[in-house]
């Protein structure tokens, strides 16, 4: 796999972690700003920490990458659209942002339609 795929993948799995352990008090702020409740919040800390550690091992059984790649894509598009909705500031958008850029290249390699 290629190295900066392996790099992607490492930096989605420790962002991940670091924020939805770490930065959790933030993570509370945010959902009830959003008016999701704390289920919601849950599944999604679940699933995103599900995907991180599936992505973290991905580096070395590379046949785990795909799936969680696009699934954390679509929760960052879903965190997008959760910025947008209550009209965040740009510099709020950017971290989903660059993640979901960072999971559709790591799909895109895992692909192999970037080599």
């Amino acid at each position: 796999m290629n190295n900066l795929a392996l790099l992607a993948q490492a930096i989605v799995a420790i962002s991940i972690v670091i924020v939805w352990v770490f930065r959790f008090d933030n993570i509370v702020k945010e959902f009830k700003q959003y008016g999701l409740s704390d289920l919601t919040r849950t599944v999604v800390g679940s699933a995103k920490i599900i995907l991180a550690t599936l992505l973290a091992a991905g580096i070395w059984f590379p046949s785990l990458v795909l799936i969680p790649a696009l699934m954390m894509a679509f929760l960052m598009i879903s965190a997008q659209y959760f910025h947008f909705k209550v009209k965040n500031p740009w510099q709020k958008r950017v971290p989903s942002l660059f993640l979901l850029l960072l999971c559709l290249f790591i799909a895109a390699v895992s692909l192999n339609l970037i080599v």
